[in-house]
């Protein structure tokens, strides 16, 4: 397992692996900054946020793309809400392409997709990352795939092809906001956006400077 070789340049509040396939849940409040972490490479992490104080505004895939003219999350992007206030930046990237239109893999789309019924999937982890908060099925929107590579043809057609990140890439997102963050680790082996062996990650919150 690689660890990120750069330090971490803060108080440190949380620092947690997350499991293969595993939900996780938890506050990043304004000013702090939240690292993810892909220990052994090619490992999607689908991620969602919410307005801590009021979790009706949320993460806004249109909006976010619409603003920063691009659909692809790389270092600068702001993630905002469908407000459009912003709700984090990314401020250092190691990867360098992470995906804003494919989603997360439900139940449903696995049978209707891969033919299978009953695998685990993003779906069910969000719902169980969101339950505690007081939140459900109609509060999961379009989500970010972060390490998940989804390249786009000129003629529109579009794949989850295999991951370009690499044992110990990372993003750093530095909250603009109060927020609730939902993370799915992708427990998705029908396809390459976890080179069909999902792997851990790991969480890290600080203080910023």
């Amino acid at each position: 397992m690689t660890e990120a070789h750069d330090p971490i340049p803060g108080p440190v509040i949380l620092n947690r692996i997350i499991p293969p396939g595993q939900p996780w849940s938890g506050a990043v409040k304004r000013g702090q900054v939240l690292r993810i972490v892909d220990l052994e490479g090619c490992q999607a992490v689908d991620f969602l946020c919410y307005n801590a104080d009021r979790a009706e505004e949320r993460y806004n895939a249109a909006d976010t793309m619409k603003i920063s003219g691009n659909i692809f999350i790389g270092e600068g992007t702001v993630l905002y809400s469908g407000l459009t206030n912003p709700m984090f930046t990314v401020i250092k990237d190691t990867c360098g392409r992470h995906d804003t239109i494919a989603g997360c893999c439900s139940d449903e789309s696995n049978r209707l997709r891969y033919g299978v019924k009953g695998q685990p999937n993003c779906r069910d982890n969000f719902l169980k990352a969101l339950e505690p908060h007081g939140l459900g099925r109609g509060d999961i929107v379009a989500n970010v795939n972060f390490f998940m590579r989804v390249p786009v043809e000129t003629d529109g057609a579009m794949a989850i092809a295999d991951g370009c990140s690499k044992p110990g890439d990372y993003v750093d997102l530095s909250a603009e906001m109060d927020v609730l963050v939902a993370i799915s680790n992708c427990p998705q082996i029908n396809n390459p956006a976890n080179a069909f062996n999902p792997t851990p990650i790991r969480v890290v919150v600080w203080e910023a400077g």
